[in-house]
């Protein structure tokens, strides 16, 4: 994608000097929602060091166009911008379109809905300026307990990852985006998060290239356009004490660009992270990251010492300044398949609705059709009767959900009941003792957190009404990422059990079509969480 230069990344180039090549390495941080003094700041610092790009945070579509079609005009070589959209902008931006997690889409067989997704993503992208999407995640999650990646892995099976993964950036790159495999070598088998504490794995280099590194090595063959290098100190790759693999050579020269052959764009993960600069203060991590073969370096504390730093280290020997020129062009390279060579400036008129098409909005509910996973109780299912008494329970909310008002369209004689996460003894006594009395039972498990991480906050006292009504006629759903079914003993017995992955109401609409038995679900547990369930289990 990246291979051909073209006459006007020559020209281009010829134009900068050595400090400008440098600041082309550096991308600064963004927000649209920390008010207009944040926002100039910004704009000052890409216009004194003219800085290769931008990175996007949390904020709003219409503020972010603003801002950069401002940034674009203080830039004398256009910006990369970009942002961290592994379900959509709406991870970032507020009024725009979250698609599910992909831990979510790993449960589904059909990777075309996938690629579709990457194109509807590459419109959004495109329509509010940005080239560039740091997605999608490659990581294998093979540790239930992962605090940061769990969730938005595809799953713990190498094969599916890399096939759910290669899907996504497919469709994002044919869309015209540049895309962002992350976190090189894989930040999958890990218990600490690398933005607070540098994590370290110490398996061997062998089951590392054949584990975690198995889908970036596939889809470097399948053409992907970028790689981000996870902060994590392995010592069986670089035995440096301390060291993350972002300042590593051995790891980012040595394994990914030379014995992996990977020739796009290399990104380090943020270097404002304590895993990065935990012990290499003063710019000296950036120095490194430099020294190791990153191409672009994100969100260093202090970009105008880094090039500095930088310039003094080629003066000295310590930095070959043919490698600066090598990654200086290939940034330029991508900046010109993106679209560069002729600047455009964002539309504001039309903008939301650009953003907002109901094309997204229907494939985010095929996505979540696609994905629900049936665990017990397909016979049971089929056999419930729409007109005996039914008690529609929503567990872990504060009010009535969408679940149990779609469950309700199919039963037609049902009692709504809600129990929220910290329900006295009372609440949850007074209601065991009402839906005794009915014919059939479903019930909404829900995660309220923003996030659906593992450990979903019910008392002790709500987790056991579960293990009750377990054990009696009752069709569950969960709402909640699937390694929370550890922690809720009983489910594995119940009369029928779905899988509904997350939160949102699209979820909910497709969770309650199973049980209304109008939706045949197809989704396959892209994890294990043992000893009752495995990988790629589904009825």
């Amino acid at each position: 994608m990246l291979a051909n230069q073209p006459k006007w990344v020559d020209s281009v180039f010829r134009k900068l000097n050595r400090r400008e090549r440098i600041a082309q390495m550096f991308f600064v941080r963004a927000h649209t929602n920390l008010g207009q003094k944040y926002i100039d700041s910004v704009g000052q610092v890409i216009k004194k060091e003219q800085l290769g790009g931008v990175i996007f945070f949390q904020g709003g579509p219409v503020r972010q166009a603003i801002a950069t079609n401002a940034y674009q005009k203080l830039s004398r070589v256009p910006l990369i911008v970009a942002n961290d959209g592994e379900w959509g902008l709406g991870m970032r931006l507020d009024s725009t379109i979250s698609y599910p997690y992909q831990m979510t889409l790993g449960a589904i067989q059909n990777k075309d809905l996938l690629y579709r997704m990457g194109l509807e993503v590459a419109k959004d992208y495109k329509r509010l300026g940005m080239q560039m999407n740091l997605a999608p995640d490659a990581d294998i999650n093979n540790n239930p307990k992962n605090p940061v990646i769990n969730y938005r892995s595809f799953g713990e099976n190498k094969f599916n990852v890399a096939s759910k993964t290669g899907a996504y950036m497919k469709g994002m790159q044919e869309g015209g985006l540049l895309t962002t495999l992350k976190h090189f070598p894989g930040h999958g088998d890990t218990d600490v998060d690398s933005h607070y504490d540098l994590p370290q794995l110490t398996f061997s280099a062998a089951r590392l290239d054949s584990l975690e590194m198995y889908p970036f090595k596939q889809l470097i063959k399948e053409g992907a356009s970028g790689i981000m290098i996870a902060h994590m100190n392995i010592p069986s790759l670089d035995t440096t004490k301390n060291l993350p693999s972002t300042l590593s050579k051995p790891i980012v020269t040595g394994i990914l660009k030379e014995k992996l052959g990977f020739k796009g764009l290399i990104i380090s993960d943020a270097m404002d992270m304590k895993g990065v600069v935990k012990y290499f203060k003063e710019g000296e991590a950036d120095l490194r990251g430099i020294i190791a073969g990153n191409d672009i370096l994100e969100l260093s504390e202090n970009s105008e010492r880094a090039n500095k730093l930088i310039r003094k280290a080629i003066r000295q020997g310590r930095v070959d300044i043919n490698t600066i020129n090598e990654s200086v062009k290939k940034i330029l390279t991508a900046k010109y398949w993106a679209g560069f060579a002729n600047r455009d400036t964002i539309a504001i008129p039309g903008l939301s609705a650009g953003i907002n098409r109901n094309t997204s909005n229907a494939l985010v509910q095929q996505l979540a059709n696609a994905s629900v996973t049936l665990l017990r109780g397909k016979e049971y299912i089929k056999n419930l009767i729409p007109i005996r008494r039914t008690a529609i329970i929503s567990i872990g909310v504060p009010g009535v959900t969408r679940f149990q008002k779609e469950i309700s369209k199919g039963y037609y004689n049902s009692v709504y009941y809600v129990l929220d996460k910290d329900a006295s003894s009372t609440q949850i006594s007074n209601i065991a003792r009402e839906v005794a009395a009915f014919d059939q039972i479903i019930v909404g498990i829900h995660d309220s957190r923003s996030r659906p991480a593992n450990n979903i906050p019910l008392n002790a006292g709500v987790k056991n009404f579960i293990k009750d009504l377990s054990a009696k006629n009752a069709v569950f759903a969960l709402f909640a990422n699937p390694y929370n079914l550890a922690g809720l003993p009983g489910l594995e017995k119940s009369k029928g059990l779905v899988i509904g992955y997350q939160k949102e109401d699209y979820m909910q609409v497709s969770a309650a079509a199973v049980i209304n038995n109008r939706l045949i679900p197809s989704g396959k547990l892209p994890v294990s969480i043992l000893p009752n369930y495995k990988f790629g289990d589904g009825l």
